[in-house]
């Protein structure tokens, strides 16, 4: 940028006389810019039009732009008037070159954002500014000391003066006098203590006084730079209070003292000897700082094995929930969090192997349970369920969070209604305490001592209709529509979740409906029992909620999963599915349930639930009936849970549209983004892996094996790019796709000394996330997630759909040519086939001598080796024998 001229006497628009102004054209053309440029407005068209976009084209870094000469008179013909380069038009015409400079002027130096240079020995000047002379510097010149300049007063002296504090008002004189009697006689001094005296020792502390409050609004005052006070005390009682002062001299030496110090040689060895080690101990501190506290960071290692959240830089430990009567020798299989009360999380408990395997011989029978913690009470667990065998499995209905569902390790299906223990579970998160709660008939061994309330099943499903194997999935259906005994989705005229889905390694997908069949007629007194039992408990303290289904409860339906190129079946673990295909229907089913928001806010009550006919309700043609599922020896699978009729009528399941082998074994997480509902991440084996709904070739995004095997993986809630690992040898992983893709963002070791079997995040408050993780020693900690974590970044959802996208292509791309290379090689091997002659068949006799000669031809080298060893006799004896 030229730098300002000084004011000129005369002015390019014909000023005169120094401080007359003149009206000039638009733009005014102050008298305090240079003569050979003008400033000017450049409009967007105009910046579009040259290509000098202000921040875009041109930049403060880079300002300069050369404009043709030809171009601004066609512009200046065109739009007339309207051309911003119309006030000089007629300078543009007298210009003698063909280009023109426009400086962008960011800083508006001269009123305007651009400024045109006239001359082009001002362009010259400003695009070749002259290099700075350096002063040469004489060898032999000598560098001498700057003289202290004398003194000048600029008046400063009367500030300090001013700020300076004198006294304006007179002295006051005090006269002290004696008795006369006192004059001469003699003075006996003696030690007392100041508290037996009652005036020996007064203390005048100050206080505020509440009569009065002077408010100071401004104190002018002077300040001056002086050293930091430090005070230190000595451990010493001042145990008899003195009046007493004290006055010092410093201690100077003389100049002989001083002389003889100097010259002793003691102090001139230890000045010779000194040197060296000071320099050493400089020279340290310079390498690494001498001053870390190592106490401080003693245990905060990776290799410490600290499991109280030290070891973690970026998740750090809230609470950890144990309990050694129940969850001794036993691991976790599930967990979630509570939707609707703070801090209450529930896990399921199962049997190790090797634990049950040992109890088989044994005559005890431990109880299968599933405990909910409190962060109001983390050493004692708040409420128990009941199970007929382990739980694998369980999820909370999304209408009434009241209602539980899980799977069991024999097959079976079983409810719980918890709607009875709200307020304590409420309770213990308000006030602390537990809610008075009657135990008699809640107690788990019959022992009164027990002050944890049980809650029994309310229904479990038929034995011959459950599973044949573990359920290890289960899930809800959303409230919007529920499906028909042949996988047809129907709308949901109750507008809450009546059904579940169900999934084991048996080979089978089960869906579930927990409303009672419809009866064609009811008495009146059933009717008045379907009214209490909302409040009425039976005598073993079980809610009626579900009597209907215990023990008779069957499937809706069952899909199966034959394999696609072979005999069989695919053995199912995990599975996820989306039902809404696009965003319109989602925002529709939206509305209407913000239509029906007050009846919503009403518990339902699932006993008066009954199944409707499938002749009255309407079929939804937007709903997506296809699902993800993950499989025992690692492939991950695409199929829709709709029957067909094959010809002789019967229902069946249709082959899955894709099954592709991606991890190594025993796939343990298929959940889907909370951002992109059709993006799916896989874990299991020593990698994981995400999907698109949609690509039926593979994976978009494949991670590389690791060492340690990947037990389970969730997503962020609050973050699309982010995703947690956690890994078999107890440590967590922490994934940013904008940040890296080839290696995890974090790695947090040592969470825990054993496998991690689940991990779940959770969102308490706008500024407070937790992940929750479990181990196989039955133990549950809670971390608090930073704000790095859970802040998303600007656009962070539209960067990582991008990101899928560019792999979507990426993936097609490669299919493609590794198409084309499975074509050329194939081509090739045809070729390469028809160019080689024909090779001459030989006969089956011709064989046999050949297979006899290389017979013979291998006895004889036998032969010579063997005689060679010396042991040819032996062996030809033994032969023989």
């Amino acid at each position: 940028m030229p730098p300002k001229r000084p004011k000129s006497a005369t002015s390019s628009a014909g000023s005169k006389g120094k401080g007359k102004k003149i009206p000039s054209p638009t733009p005014p053309e102050k008298p305090d810019h240079p003569e050979d440029i003008f400033p000017m407005v450049l409009t967007s068209v105009t910046q579009e039009l040259f290509g000098c976009c202000a921040d875009e084209d041109v930049t403060g870094e880079s300002p300069y732009k050369l404009l043709k000469k030809d171009d601004i008179i066609q512009d200046i013909k065109t739009r007339a008037a309207v051309s911003d380069f119309s006030p000089v038009k007629q300078i543009v015409l007298d210009y003698p070159e063909e280009e023109i400079l426009l400086v962008y002027d960011r800083d508006f130096t001269y009123d305007q954002c651009f400024y045109l240079v006239l001359t082009p020995e001002a362009k010259d000047r400003l695009l070749n500014p002259p290099k700075p002379e350096t002063p040469g510097v004489l060898e032999n010149e000598v560098i001498k000391t700057p003289e202290p300049k004398e003194w000048i007063s600029l008046g400063s002296e009367l500030e300090i003066d001013e700020e300076s504090v004198k006294e304006t008002r007179e002295k006051l004189w005090y006269k002290f006098s004696r008795v006369r009697r006192k004059f001469g006689a003699p003075a006996c001094f003696t030690d007392r203590n100041t508290a037996d005296a009652k005036d020996g020792y007064l203390e005048c502390a100050s206080y505020q006084d509440s009569r009065f409050s002077i408010k100071q609004m401004q104190r002018d005052c002077g300040t001056q730079a002086v050293p930091t006070l430090q005070s230190s005390s000595a451990q010493t009682q001042w145990k008899f209070q003195r009046n007493i002062f004290t006055q010092y001299k410093p201690r100077e030496l003389s100049e002989e003292e001083a002389e003889n110090i100097l010259q002793d040689d003691s102090l001139r060895n230890f000045c010779n000897s000194v040197p060296h080690r000071v320099f050493q101990a400089l020279q340290q501190e310079e390498i690494m700082n001498v001053f870390f506290d190592d106490l401080k960071a003693l245990g905060t290692g990776a290799e410490a094995g600290d499991w109280s959240g030290k070891v973690s830089e970026g998740l750090m430990l809230y609470q950890a929930f144990t309990d050694q009567k129940y969850a001794k020798d036993k691991k976790i299989s599930s967990i979630s969090w509570h939707p609707t009360i703070y801090g209450v999380i529930a896990v399921a408990l199962i049997e190790k192997k090797e634990e049950r395997f040992s109890e088989s011989t044994t005559s005890e029978v431990r109880p299968s349970l599933v405990i909910f913690y409190s962060f109001s009470d983390p050493s004692n667990p708040q409420l128990l369920l009941e199970c007929p065998d382990d739980i694998f499995a369980f999820e909370f209905c999304p209408s009434d969070p009241n209602i539980i569902v899980g799977g069991c390790m024999n097959g079976q299906v079983v409810l719980w209604d918890i709607s009875g223990h709200v307020t304590h579970l409420q309770g213990t998160q308000s006030s602390g305490k537990k809610a008075s709660v009657n135990t008699d008939t809640f107690d788990l061994d019959d022992n009164k001592e027990n002050k944890t309330p049980v809650v029994r099943y309310c229904a479990v499903s038929a034995l011959e209709s459950s599973h044949k194997a573990r359920i290890t999935d289960v899930q809800w259906l959303p409230p919007t529509f529920e499906v028909t005994r042949t996988g047809l989705p129907v709308e949901n005229k109750h507008n809450i979740s009546v059904q579940v889905v169900t999934c084991s390694p048996d080979c089978a997908i089960m869906f579930w409906d927990v409303r009672m069949p419809k009866l064609l007629s009811q008495s009146v007194s059933d009717k008045k029992q379907n009214v209490d039992q909302k409040t009425q408990m039976s005598s073993y303290s079980v809610p009626d909620t579900f009597k209907h289904l215990d023990r008779t409860w069957k499937p809706l339906f069952r899909v199966s999963l034959p394999r696609i190129n072979t005999s069989g079946e695919y053995a199912p673990l995990k599975f996820n599915f989306e039902p809404y295909t696009c965003s319109g229907n989602k925002d529709r089913d939206t509305e209407e349930a913000d239509e029906n928001d007050d009846s919503s806010k009403i518990i339902p009550d699932y006993s008066q639930l009954r199944v409707p006919s499938a002749k009255t309700l309407t079929t939804l043609e937007d709903v997506n009936t296809k699902l993800y599922f993950g499989t025992e020896d690692g492939e991950i699978g695409y199929t829709d849970w709709k029957l067909g009729k094959d010809d002789s009528g019967r229902l069946h399941s249709a082959k899955p549209l894709s099954c592709i082998g991606i991890h190594h074994w025993l796939v343990n997480t298929v959940q889907r983004s909370p951002f992109l509902k059709d993006i799916i991440l896989t874990t299991g084996g020593w990698n994981f892996a995400i999907w698109k709904e949609g690509i039926m070739d593979g994976p978009i995004i494949l991670s590389p094996s690791s060492e340690q095997v990947c037990t389970v993986g969730c997503w962020s809630l609050s973050r699309p790019a982010v995703f947690f690992i956690g890994k078999d040898d107890g440590s967590i992983e922490v994934w940013n796709l904008l940040e890296k893709t080839s290696e995890p963002a974090q790695v947090h070791a040592h969470i825990t000394n054993a496998k991690i079997t689940s991990i779940t995040p959770w969102i308490a408050a706008p500024k407070q996330h937790f992940l929750a993780v479990t181990d196989e020693l039955g133990m549950v900690r809670v971390f608090e997630i930073p704000k790095t974590l859970y802040i998303p970044s600007r656009s962070e959802g539209l960067s990582v759909k991008k990101y899928f996208e560019l792999e979507e292509e990426r993936l097609k791309d490669y299919l493609k040519k590794e198409e084309l290379w499975a074509k050329e090689k194939k081509e090739a091997e045809e070729l390469k086939k028809k160019m080689d002659p024909d090779k001459p068949v030989k006969s089956l006799k011709e064989t046999d001598d050949v297979n006899m000669k290389e017979h013979s031809d291998y006895l004889t080298l036998e032969e010579s080796i063997l005689k060679d060893m010396g042991l040819w006799t032996a062996t030809a004896d033994t032969q023989d024998t």
